[in-house]
């Protein structure tokens, strides 16, 4: 069967579509799929395209919002506004700001897990500012318990098993919102433009993120204000460097028995 997203399912998180099982006894059933549907999406400055990322089509707004801060673009006080065009190759999100976008391009497509696609050298790389913060502890029981709530807390998830979660908890552990994404960076974007979208701060909470823990994921928190960040999987090197450049907490492989502190053990409190 050869299909593709029809124009009605752009603005749609999944879609199901027939299957087959096959039992190693030799059973073949038919079984309807659900499938978290991926999709080109143009972020436009103006007339200016900027970057084209693939990424799940629903919080695209939110998305738009979040790349622009997380990636230097503009602050979320010089965003004027949103708006997303349906075309036939996809989704396009022109942003309007109140400057001029930089001069710095990024044309090359976005695959779902890349973050640093149509960089064209190193001195291009985005690298967020280090900023004096006050430190944060952070309560193993609020990490409990964030862990506990995240799997009923992503419906897109629970149905297809394809996509990342990014969620913001608050200082006991409570998840305040969630975004999913078949990309890691455009769940914890989405995630970051829908906070900002509502006027609210990092404060106390923190960040759990169901991916891996890469440079870009604590460059993008830190630009939000996050002083920790909990991670279901290990972070690579360079980011428990730039957690360490930007003094933040880093809690990773978490399960429900444990976590394992990259940075800022001493900030960890048992209750």
């Amino acid at each position: 069967m050869t299909w593709r997203i029809a124009r009605w399912e752009l603005r749609m998180s999944r879609v199901e579509l027939p299957a087959v099982s096959f039992s190693f006894d030799g059973v073949q059933l038919p079984q309807p799929r659900d499938i978290a549907i991926e999709t080109a999406v143009n972020v436009v400055y103006g007339d200016r395209p900027y970057a084209v990322m693939m990424a799940t089509p629903n919080d695209v707004e939110d998305f738009a919002v979040g790349f622009t801060v997380t990636e230097g673009v503009a602050d979320f006080a010089q965003i004027l506004g949103v708006k997303v065009n349906e075309l036939e190759a996809g989704l396009e999100a022109v942003v309007t700001l109140s400057v001029e976008a930089p001069v710095r391009e990024r044309n090359v497509t976005g695959r779902t897990g890349c973050g640093l696609c149509g960089v064209a050298s190193f001195d291009d790389m985005p690298r967020a500012d280090v900023v004096e913060r006050a430190t944060t502890p952070v309560s193993l029981a609020a990490v409990k318990r964030a862990l506990s709530s995240l799997e009923g807390a992503q419906p897109l998830n629970g149905r297809t098993r394809s996509v990342h979660a990014a969620a913001w908890c608050s200082a006991d552990g409570t998840i305040e919102v969630l975004r999913e994404d078949v990309g890691r960076h455009c769940a914890l974007d989405k995630l970051i433009g829908a906070r900002l979208r509502a006027g609210q701060g990092a404060g106390d909470g923190f960040l759990l993120l169901t991916s891996r823990c890469s440079y870009e994921l604590v460059d993008k928190a830190v630009v939000y204000g996050a002083r920790t960040i909990v991670c279901i999987s290990a972070p690579t090197s360079y980011a428990i460097e730039r957690a360490q450049v930007h003094d933040v907490t880093l809690l990773a492989v978490a399960r429900h028995d444990g976590v394992l502190a990259f940075h800022g053990a001493e900030r960890v409190r048992r209750v």
